[in-house]
């Protein structure tokens, strides 16, 4: 095989990509970053004011999107937003399983329907979208592009009150590791960023909780979502064909002392 030099290119021209959680946070820029390397990408959320505003807002920058509704804690909605984007753009080979939900309690005083709720969104979610989208694209002989959004919690818990949240995100990497062997020999490429602490409704919600954060860290400042997005294209270009399993951390130095 010929590789261009250098081999590093981010054209998604002709891909579908769906994007969970789309309607806020680090996932609304994801959908605009893929619209605008070529990709249909499909908003996804449970709140449609806020996808039909997301699909326009790509449509009026030149790129391509549609809108379906999900809630990735219901089964039956993952099976329904799936069947429809099929039906309307065609098989995704880009996912991008962004939905997530935080816990901001003490662990031992979550309630049950709690528990349940951060489980549902963090992981049986994103597995469940995994594994349908996975399954279309093996039948069809597709190669994919699978890249789950984690968390550094899931390597250094601060002690915030989010302890069910670190465990959700070690959960999405062990997934992240377990998806990308099992699925290897169909071109199916499964990983993950973790990212440190970045701008955002959970964050901002956070620092209405606890404080500023900024103040213990290296340099002292929250990410840009902006920062994130050659650590997205390069997951889903094909300049990254032979990673896979693989859990990129982004976070400043925030939480390496």
């Amino acid at each position: 095989m010929t590789f261009p030099l250098p081999y590093a290119g981010h054209d998604l021209s002709g891909e579908v990509a769906l994007v969970a959680g789309a309607t806020s946070g680090l996932g609304h820029r994801f959908a605009r970053v893929l619209a605008a390397a070529g990709a249909t990408v499909v908003v996804t959320g449970r709140r449609e004011d806020r996808i039909a505003a997301l699909v326009d807002e790509v449509v009026t920058a030149g790129g391509s999107a549609v809108g379906v509704r999900l809630d990735v804690a219901d089964p039956a909605s993952i099976e329904t937003c799936i069947g429809e984007v099929v039906d309307r753009v065609g098989v995704p080979q880009i996912l991008v399983n962004n939905a997530g939900i935080p816990d901001a309690a003490r662990a031992h005083k979550m309630t049950l329907d709690l528990v349940d709720r951060v489980l549902d969104t963090n992981v049986r979610g994103p597995w469940l979208l995994s594994t349908t989208v996975a399954r279309l694209l093996i039948e069809a002989g597709l190669p994919g592009r699978i890249v789950n959004t984690s968390s550094m919690s899931a390597f250094h818990y601060a002690g915030e009150g989010a302890a069910l949240y670190a465990v959700t995100k070690a959960a999405v990497n062990r997934m992240t590791e377990s998806l990308a062997v099992e699925w290897a020999r169909h071109g199916i490429n499964v990983n993950a960023i973790a990212p440190g602490a970045f701008s955002s409704e959970m964050m901002e919600g956070m620092i209405a909780r606890v404080g500023d954060i900024t103040t213990g860290f290296p340099r002292q400042r929250l990410g840009d979502p902006a920062q994130l997005d050659s650590t997205l294209l390069y997951l889903v270009s094909p300049a990254s064909e032979f990673v896979t399993g693989t859990i990129i951390k982004v976070d400043d130095g925030q939480t390496h002392r």
